[in-house]
């Protein structure tokens, strides 16, 4: 194993107490601090699972990280095998079961994760042999079953199907294809279609392929014995069956000849995706790594970098911009722009990107944003010398990335190097406008116009077409004429019909919607409450926890968000009222002020367009009839944004149908309720809005 060493020296200067300081000057910058790095321990098993210990006493803690150092991996036609031996890997193994695997773990206090290509755990020191012992029992002996397999599989595409609608996974997925080529392991992904034909064996295969002991580090940090460890590690991890090296002989994507835009058509999108992209070659171990760093950060770093201050603090387009770039010894990666912009705003945005890019590419950089961006990254440096894992990382670095022994120690050096001159240089090679792929996700009846006018350094951006799994497809059509007859009325009318019929609408008193959901995986409680009286409760809880409540009893109302109550103003108050009213399409027929705008598509459906106020629209099936969305704008810190509320599912309850499925989306985050238990006529009291 190479050797690197580590400690941080401060150095601090003394003066004398009669010393004289002339503080009208800028003191200059001394040298970058020393990186001393100790030598953490290391050993060889014979199957070639290399081992690496990092001894700190400081905490009674251990972590273990196993890492499979592989290139990327084709699958082809059993895309998704990878996913799905990860998701198998820890459920027990083949001398535990799976929940008797789970209680000790729990009863430790341990934490146990895997994935396809790694594992890791961490917990006290005084259970640290027995971590390492059930962490090595089930990467080496997986239960791979078929009952847990198939509830994975149904879990994965249940997942992929709540993404289908999603903007930005549809950009991503379909940038990834664009980029690097379907053919490629980097522009291969996961379809619900694809997933159904992955058997159990093909899982197997994957894991047997690929977590192999002579492509493996294992990391072990902490309040441990290297002697012990090494006797630990051998007893556990030597019955691991060497496996074949895995070839990485797949094709070298490339770059487009032009910029192009590639547009996929998202109907139902409320804001656009958009990702600015081309391939680079670029690995820890090249010249340009800290160059690079440091031109990364000034464009788009952060939130002190160019695209953030453009696109958010000076247009207020976005939330935030930013840019990234990889590295990647098996062969190409990507450097990438991208924010989700407003609809209205997206040829804008676009423009505003490139001129960023190529100002950075043709203008040199100010000496206070290298300054600032050198700042950036030497204090994230010396922070992440607090954490014992960080010298294991650093360790496992040197030996994967090819790097040299005194790689950390110079560091800040290296940082500190970075020249004016070296930002120009390597924003020209990495940072393409001329051969960039700007991938757009967006509601194209919206925005496709503006686009295909966008127009940068003279010369006219061309447009292509592609659906969500990067498909070429032809240009969507958007101009559908109103039939002879269809007014306002008729629309709300069918809908009136649609649902039951108008007399059993206006008999309805009283509602109960009770539903749930989620959000990054913590579960979610709606719950609804309308009344003929102009009452409206709407309540989300988190656990059992009011995250946040709406209540309208008449002409008073309350708004409860993390904990706070506030009286809402004279416009939210008709907003509550405009929501209270258990079927508000039947107050809309006497409101001459909505209007008819016309026929869009939504979820591949024609829809009658019904503007219902200035900020909001309602869409409804041209041939069930039935509302599919509503969208409203709102406004938050100065910026405007589209909150969308789709509806499916519709079921009857009492004669009148109600939607059982509803998917609320504000910005990139989309939130689906599937309710549980609809009521009408009952269950609902005037206590229930004080």
């Amino acid at each position: 194993m190479k050797k690197i060493i580590f400690s941080l020296l401060v150095i601090a200067g003394s003066f004398a107490a009669n010393a004289q300081v002339d503080r009208s000057t800028m003191p200059k910058a001394g040298p970058a601090p020393e990186i001393n790095l100790s030598k953490p321990q290391s050993f060889e098993l014979k199957n070639g699972l290399q081992v690496i210990v990092v001894e700190n006493h400081k905490l009674p803690r251990v972590a273990y990280t196993l890492t499979l150092d592989n290139p990327p991996i084709q699958e082809g036609e059993k895309t998704g095998a990878a996913a799905l031996s990860g998701a198998l890997l820890g459920k027990g193994s083949k001398s535990i079961s799976k929940d008797a695997y789970n209680e000790e773990v729990d009863f430790m206090g341990a934490r146990i994760n895997f994935g396809s290509q790694y594992a890791s755990a961490s917990g006290l020191t005084q259970y640290s042999d027995r971590i390492l012992e059930l962490l090595a029992d089930a990467a080496i002996n997986p239960n791979f079953t078929e009952e847990e397999f198939n509830k994975e599989k149904a879990l994965l595409i249940d997942n992929l199907k709540t993404n289908e609608k999603s903007v930005s996974a549809a950009a991503n997925t379909a940038s990834r294809a664009l980029l690097y080529g379907k053919n490629h392991p980097k522009g291969e992904f996961e379809t619900p279609a694809g997933l159904e034909n992955i058997t159990l064996a093909d899982a197997k295969a994957f894991y047997t392929k690929a977590f192999i002991p002579n492509n493996a580090y294992l990391v072990v940090v902490g309040d441990v014995d290297f002697k012990n460890i090494k006797k630990l590690v051998t007893k556990h991890f030597s019955g691991w069956k060497k496996g074949t090296a895995l070839p990485s002989t797949f094709k070298s994507p490339e770059n487009v000849a032009a910029t192009e835009i590639d547009f996929i058509d998202m109907p139902n999108a409320v804001q656009s995706e958009v990702i600015v992209e081309n391939l680079v070659s670029l690995k820890m171990s090249d010249p340009d790594y800290f160059p690079v760093l440091m031109a990364n950060q000034i464009l788009g770093g952060g939130g002190e970098g160019r695209l953030f201050l453009n696109l958010r603090e000076d247009k207020g387009y976005t939330y935030g911009a930013y840019s990234s770039i990889g590295n990647d010894k098996y062969g190409m990666t990507s450097f990438n722009a991208s924010a989700s912009v407003r609809n209205m705003v997206t040829d804008s945005s676009v423009v505003a990107f490139l001129e960023e890019i190529d100002k950075i590419r043709e203008t040199p950089v100010s000496e206070k944003d290298l300054k600032n961006a050198k700042a950036k990254y030497v204090g994230s440096f010396v922070r992440s010398l607090e954490q014992p894992a960080t010298v294991a990382r650093f360790a496992l670095n040197i030996e994967t990335e090819n790097l040299p022994e005194d790689f950390y120690q110079n560091y800040l050096s290296k940082i500190n190097a970075v020249t004016i001159a070296d930002v120009q240089r390597v924003a020209k090679k990495y940072f393409l406008t001329d051969n960039t792929r700007i991938v757009i996700a967006g509601k194209g009846s919206e925005v496709l116009e503006n686009l295909e006018k966008v127009n940068f350094k003279g010369k006219m951006i061309p447009v292509k077409f592609y659906d969500k799994e990067g498909n070429s497809v032809e240009k969507p059509t958007y101009e559908v004429a109103l039939p002879e007859g269809v007014t306002t009325e008729t629309v709300l009318n069918s809908y009136l019909q649609a649902i039951g019929g108008k007399d059993k609408v206006e008999a309805l008193q009283s509602l109960i919607m009770m539903g749930e959901g989620s959000v990054q995986g913590t579960p979610l409680k709606l719950t609804i409450k309308k009344t003929s009286n102009g009452q409206f409760l709407q309540e989300i809880s988190v656990m059992g926890n009011v995250m946040s409540k709406q209540v309208l009893n008449g002409e008073t109302a309350t708004i409860t968000a993390q904990g706070q109550t506030i009286t809402p103003n004279a416009e939210q108050v008709e907003a509550l009222k405009a929501e209270s009213a258990i079927v508000p399409e039947l107050d809309m027929l006497a409101n001459e002020t909505i209007s008819l705008k016309g026929i869009e598509k939504v979820d591949g459906k024609n829809a009658y367009v019904i503007a219902i106020s200035d900020k909001k629209n309602a869409f409804f099936d041209t041939e069930s009839g039935l509302k599919l969305k509503e969208e409203t704008t709102q406004e938050m810190q100065g910026q405007s944004f589209v909150q969308a509320v789709m509806f499916s599912d519709y079921k009857e309850v009492n004669g009148v149908k109600f939607p059982f499925m509803m998917s609320q989306s504000m910005g990139p985050q989309n939130i689906e309720f599937t309710f549980t238990e609809v009521k009408v006529n009952e269950g609902v009291s005037d206590a229930d809005f004080k």
